[in-house]
Order: C-alpha cells, then sequence, then structure tokens
C-alpha cells in the first residue's frame, strides 16, 4: 500500500513485431464482475483518462524485449482485484 507497484508481463511471438501489436489490460475488482480497461497500448501506450486508475497507470514495458509491464502509483487495497494482460501481435495472440 502507497507504494508502486509493477504488475510484469511477458510474452513471446513467433511473429515480428509489428505495428499491428497490441496490448491491454484489464481489471475486475474482487466486490464486482464489472470489468474495465484501464492500459492499451498500440505503437505508443494510451493511459486510462477515467476510472479509479486514472494518473496513476505508467507503461514500464519494452515491446521490443517481450515485456508488456505496467506499474501503478500509490496502490490501496480498494485496488485489490484480477489484473489480466492480452497481447496480440497478429496472427498471433
Amino acid at each position: 500500500v502507497g507504494e508502486q507497484v509493477t504488475l510484469k508481463c511477458s510474452f513471446k511471438s513467433s511473429s515480428p513485431i509489428t505495428e499491428s501489436l497490441t496490448i491491454d489490460w484489464t481489471y475486475r475488482p474482487v466486490t464486482s464482475g464489472q470489468m474495465e480497461t484501464i492500459f492499451h497500448y498500440q505503437s505508443v501506450p494510451y493511459l486510462t483518462t477515467v476510472g479509479k486508475f486514472k494518473d496513476r497507470i505508467s507503461w514500464v514495458g519494452n515491446v521490443a524485449k517481450g515485456d508488456a509491464s505496467i506499474a501503478i502509483q500509490s496502490p490501496v487495497m480498494t485496488d485489490n482485484g484480477t489484473f489480466i494482460c492480452s497481447v496480440r501481435n497478429p496472427p498471433d495472440v
């Protein structure tokens, strides 16, 4: 609580990394089943502008090295939940 936390995500692809590669991080709180997209990447990172993680997520990954990690600043107990990292590098998923 209170310190920056890194959510690690790594990937491998048999296809070359192109501008078509996308990364989506989604979050589902423990208390409800409502999933929300909290981060999107396609050529550049798109940080969320709404929701509980607004202004608290930063991109720390490097797609050339197979790293799709993000960081969350000032986490609190109510951030607890399921975080899912999805990487698509057509034709790989």
